[in-house]
This record gives C-alpha cells, sequence and structure tokens, in this order.
C-alpha cells in the first residue's frame, strides 16, 4: 500500500512537473512572438530613426525611387518627410506605452531619445536633416502620417520641446496651401486638422467636415468605401481609410456631438472590414497582391492592426487569431534575404520586385508597412498577446474544421 501512496505521488509530480513545463513553453512562445515583433519593428526602423537622431538620415538614406517614377527629383526631395511620418505612426503606440520587461524597456527607451533628438533635426532649419512640408502636394500625405502619430501616442507631445512644438504646428498648417486629389487624400487634409483640434490649436472645422461627408457619399457597402468616384479593388481602405476615419472620429467626436450618428456606422464599417481583413490572410501569411501601393506590404493590414491596438475587434475575431495572422504576415513579407539592402527596405513586395512600383514610389514610401505593428502599443500584459494561439478563419477553412464560420456581406448604409 505505501509503495502504491509513493509511486501515485511520483506520477502525480511528473505530472505537474509536465504541466508547468508545457505552461512554461506557452508562455516564452508567446513572449517571444511579442518579441519577434519588436526585433522586426527594430530592424525596419532604426535606420530611419537612429541617422535622423545623428542627423544623418539624409547621408545614410539610398536615393532610391520606383523604376516608373514620375520626377525622380522631386520624389527624392519628399523622401524624408515620407519616411518619418510612416515609421512614426506605426510605431507611435509603442512609445505610447509604459512597462515591459527590461529589454523592450531600455529599447524604448532609446527610441524615445532618439526621436525627441529626430524630431528637432527635422524641424532646424540649420540641421543637415531639416524637412521642409512646402514642396509640393505630396507633403500633405506626408504631414498627415506624422500628425497621425501624435494623435496616437501624445507622449511625443507632452515631450517635444517647445521651440519644436511650434515648428511642427506651423509645418502641419503650411500643407493647408495644397489642395487635395478628390480622394482619400481628402482624409490627409482632416487629419492634420483633426491634430490641430487634439493639442488646443484653431482648426478648420470644414475640412474635416467635407472629408467626412464625402467619405460618406462614398460607402459602397459590405465595409468598404470608393476612393474616389471610383471603387479600386486594392487596399486603400486599409492603407488609409478605415484607420483614418476611425483616429479623426475619436479626436472630432471628443469636440462636438454632432457626428455621433456618422461616427456610430464608421465603427460598424471598421468592425465589418477588419473582419474581411482577416480572411484575406491566407493560411501561410500571404494574400492577394492586387491593386495600387502594394509594395506596402504589411500595411495592407494597418485596419486589422490598428482595431486590434484600438481593442474594437468585432465579437466575431478574437485578439489572438488576429495575433496569428498578423503574425504570418510579419514573417512572409519581411523573410525574403532581399527585403533589405544595406538594412533599408527595397521597393517589393516579397523581396526587391522593382517592377511592383507604382510612379510615386521613393525609398521612404515602402515603410507604410510599419504600421502593421501597432499592437505592440498593447501591454505585453494583454490578451492579444497572453491568451493561447488560435487558428485564423483561412487555417480553419482549409485544414478541414468543423468549426469554420461562414461570411455574410453586410450593407451598413
Amino acid at each position: 500500500m505505501k509503495s502504491i501512496l509513493v509511486i501515485t505521488a511520483c506520477f502525480l509530480l511528473c505530472n505537474i512537473a509536465v504541466f508547468g513545463q508545457q505552461r512554461t513553453n506557452k508562455e516564452a512562445k508567446q513572449i517571444s512572438e511579442r518579441m519577434f515583433w519588436v526585433q522586426q519593428m527594430d530592424k525596419m526602423c532604426r535606420p530611419v530613426i537612429q541617422n535622423l537622431a545623428n542627423d544623418s538620415l539624409r547621408i545614410a538614406m539610398p536615393q532610391v525611387t520606383s523604376e516608373h517614377v514620375d520626377n525622380r527629383e522631386h520624389r527624392i526631395k519628399v523622401q524624408y518627410v515620407e519616411v518619418l511620418g510612416r515609421v512614426l505612426s506605426g510605431i507611435a503606440p509603442w512609445l505610447q506605452l509604459e512597462g515591459g520587461n527590461d529589454e523592450e524597456v531600455a529599447l524604448r527607451n532609446q527610441y524615445r531619445t532618439w526621436i525627441l533628438k529626430g524630431l528637432q533635426n527635422a524641424l532646424d532649419s540649420n540641421a543637415n536633416d531639416f524637412m521642409r512640408f512646402d514642396i509640393g502636394g505630396q507633403q500633405l500625405v506626408d504631414a498627415s502620417f506624422l500628425a497621425f502619430a501624435f494623435v496616437r501616442a501624445p507622449w511625443l507631445w507632452e515631450n517635444l520641446d517647445n521651440a519644436s512644438r511650434v515648428k511642427l504646428v506651423q509645418s502641419i498648417m503650411v500643407t493647408r496651401r495644397f489642395r487635395p486629389v478628390f480622394s482619400n487624400w481628402l482624409l490627409f487634409s482632416a487629419m492634420n486638422e483633426a491634430f490641430l483640434a487634439k493639442y488646443g490649436f484653431d482648426w478648420d472645422v470644414m475640412r474635416i467636415d467635407y472629408a467626412l461627408r464625402q467619405m460618406e457619399q462614398w460607402y459602397v457597402g459590405d465595409g468598404m468605401y470608393n476612393d474616389g468616384v471610383h471603387f479600386a479593388y486594392d487596399y486603400y481602405n486599409s492603407y488609409v481609410i478605415h484607420p483614418y476615419l476611425a483616429g479623426i472620429a475619436e479626436v472630432v467626436g471628443e469636440k462636438t456631438d454632432a457626428y455621433r450618428g456618422m461616427f456610430d456606422k464608421i465603427k460598424k464599417r471598421n468592425q465589418r472590414y477588419a473582419i474581411i481583413q482577416e480572411r484575406l490572410i491566407n493560411t501561410d501569411g500571404t494574400y492577394p497582391p492586387s491593386g495600387r501601393s502594394i509594395i506596402y506590404r504589411g500595411a495592407a493590414f494597418h485596419h486589422l492592426a490598428d482595431m486590434s491596438w484600438r481593442k474594437s475587434l468585432p465579437e466575431e475575431l478574437k485578439p489572438a487569431q488576429v495575433r496569428g495572422a498578423l503574425t504570418a504576415v510579419i514573417t512572409k513579407t519581411l523573410e525574403s534575404p532581399t527585403t533589405y539592402k544595406d538594412g533599408w527596405l527595397t521597393i517589393g513586395l516579397y523581396g526587391a520586385q522593382p517592377g511592383l512600383g507604382d510612379f510615386y514610389n521613393n525609398q521612404g514610401s515602402p515603410y507604410l508597412c510599419a504600421t502593421i505593428f501597432l499592437p505592440l502599443g498593447l501591454s505585453e500584459l494583454d490578451e492579444f498577446w497572453t491568451a493561447p494561439a488560435l487558428p485564423w478563419s483561412s487555417q480553419l477553412i482549409w485544414s478541414g474544421q468543423l468549426d469554420a464560420k461562414k461570411d455574410y456581406g453586410v450593407d451598413l448604409r
């Protein structure tokens, strides 16, 4: 009897040890998944941010344009504001975050130091990396991504020196001279005004009102908008339209109740399009390479990442399944050995593919893919990172799972 008790006790201890080890392995996998994101973000963004902090971005950054470029000289002139705005809009929530493991905290503190110094250089007319915002309509686009970064991360504004704040506001305002293209560009003007509104400056209500009303006219159903007067099957609903509408609605909703009904519809459309986005991600992280600007890589899922960070995913989408899907996209779009050249992103979707470039692409353009890292703005203790792995929709369906769910279109007018 005594021996039986001893054997039973040993068996229980062994099972406890095995269970504990499995739990430790699972936790380690989850931590390593987040750290994988952090490492990929750092690899992508460090050359931009560190060089800007050292006032050497113009020296180090290659002057590359698409082989289909329309005006090479102009595209190179604007690439510096372009790369700054796109990188910063993607990593802003992570900069806003506090806490985490020692390694991540140290890296974040380093980036905070670099970025504050880099912004000073970008706004100082005596610096090598001084960036002008008045040299063409593209600056309206690029300024808006920079403005979006500050909307997403008040820490940036709170810690930027007063002189640089004044220069930043002046730089954003100067882009008012450019008439936006009658397309998603209306939202770039609106985001610049939302930035001014958020931080207590005079803002042009009409620029925001016009953009919101026009986008409402361009809504075509099932969570998607026209980009201008025609519908295009591309990723601009994710690159720009849905994330910008969500960001603008958040700011303007704090200033007035005039758009409450519209913002309620925008929220529902945001959720519907997130469902569509998740289903576009194949079992291996690939997705349809459709439409223009495909060299933005993971920014095709800017919206899905944004909804995850905002904790606004619809009930149909579990954070863990979205985490897995986005991890697959990050892995696939960055794994090619030709994704980087001398540390800088190449023009392409899977590695260097210059034929995929558009006439407006320069070295700064592909860095919009930094927006896929938005969920790093969630604490490492958030469900997005801690929940056990789940298959995403394509994995469920193409592995023959019985609990795969059917999808239905929704109008939401």
